[in-house]
């Protein structure tokens, strides 16, 4: 059977060492299953503690994605059969959320450099594993989104915290959307840092492995990560292409996108985008049908989400998304959404609540209520405080 991540070390030309992990199930675009999650929580704590590893690169295999999502047939399954018990009957559900969320944070909070080669698809659970790296890299051929209203989730895995950081109200748009960001829009957007041309990736590794890292601090007194993530810097820009990026679409009407979010009616705001599901803009035209095709219940939760978690740690952001999440299994559009995409494929869900009315501030508050038994603290309470 076929490991789920490959993990390699190449040394560099000093006997330091470069670490890679590779998102290895290119069959379903490498998506993020609880084993991956698992083997790469471990192998990076490893790392950590590794003196001679000085960078670790998070890569995919495959070539067409990087990871388009998680694994939403393993969860579709564990859903049907625990549909009814509560949120926090889901074994599977509360332990592959909690993992995950652990692993993103882990990878935000890492003592070296994370370089993660955005190439291809980007999406859900992928974007959770690249939003924490030190150095998020786009090429040509990516496409990043959080388009979980699609399938009755919400940009989770942390995206709360990195959509209300977008400036503006861009990330509510992306939120409601799904819309999807290019290399430029990437860059534009703050979730990624650096642009390679993909034919330049494997020269760009070899002058990875030729570089002096370090694994002392200098003559200056600054730490090794420091002194290394100055030179991966240096290395990603000597390598980035010559030509400017056009903008991308989510550029070009930044200042319209962000007037038809503004204020706190979501009603209001759902029905500007709608209005857009016409415009001669392909981009602008795609991201309001696709909202108008989701679930009213995702726009709702992910609307409030980013409003109660607006002033909130990254850990915070994490404690509240798990909650929702496990509601969100237990509710019932997750298990609908994923049906209609992947079971049956017939792109016909039927949402529960039916429309934005339906799914009211009050209706809302049930993804906010700890689903645990009375006593018991949240799973993952020490998040942010072994720092």
């Amino acid at each position: 059977m076929t490991a789920p991540v490959l993990f390699e070390e190449k040394p560099c030309a000093n006997g330091t060492r470069v670490a890679f992990a590779t998102l290895n199930s290119p069959q379903t675009l490498n998506g993020v299953s609880l084993d991956m999650v698992d083997l790469l929580a471990e192998r990076l704590s490893a790392w950590a503690q590794d003196d001679e590893v000085a960078i670790v690169v998070l890569q995919g295999a495959g070539g067409k994605a990087f990871s388009a999502g998680g694994d939403l047939h393993g969860l579709y399954h564990s859903m049907k059969e625990h549909a009814g018990q509560g949120a926090w009957a889901n074994p599977l559900a509360r332990a592959f959320f909690e993992r995950e969320y652990r692993l993103d944070y882990q990878i935000h909070t890492y003592p070296k450099p994370i370089l993660c080669w955005g190439h291809g698809i980007v999406m859900g659970g992928g974007v959770g594993l690249m939003m924490g790296a030190s150095h998020r890299v786009v090429s040509e051929t990516t496409r990043l989104a959080m388009p979980e209203i699609s399938i009755g989730l919400f940009p989770d895995v942390g995206g709360t915290w990195m959509l209300n950081h977008m400036q503006g109200r861009l990330g509510l748009f992306l939120a409601l959307t799904g819309a999807q960001l290019n290399a430029s829009d990437a860059l534009f957007a703050g979730v990624a840092d650096y642009r390679l041309l993909s034919a330049d990736w494997p020269v760009f590794i070899e002058d990875l492995l030729q570089t002096p890292w370090t694994t002392a601090p200098d003559e200056n007194g600054q730490a090794a990560t420091v002194v290394n993530e100055a030179l991966l810097r240096r290395l990603l820009l000597a390598h980035a292409p010559d030509d400017e990026l056009a903008p991308g679409p989510l550029r070009q009407h930044a200042a319209r996108v962000d007037a038809l979010c503004r204020g706190e009616d979501l009603a209001r705001i759902y029905q500007d985008i709608a209005e857009l599901k016409s415009d001669p803009d392909p981009w602008l035209a795609r991201a309001a049908n696709t909202m108008l095709a989701g679930a009213p219940g995702t726009a709702r939760l992910a609307f409030t989400l980013l409003q109660k978690t607006r002033l909130d740690s990254l850990a915070e952001v994490f404690r509240t998304e798990y909650i929702a999440a496990l509601v969100c299994a237990a509710e019932g559009d997750f298990c609908e959404g994923i049906r209609a995409l992947l079971i049956d494929k017939d792109k016909q869900p039927h949402w529960k609540p039916a429309t934005l009315e339906e799914a009211s501030p009050d209706w809302v508050e049930r993804f906010f209520v700890p689903p645990w038994p009375a006593g018991e603290a949240h799973p993952l309470a020490d998040l942010g405080r072994q720092q």
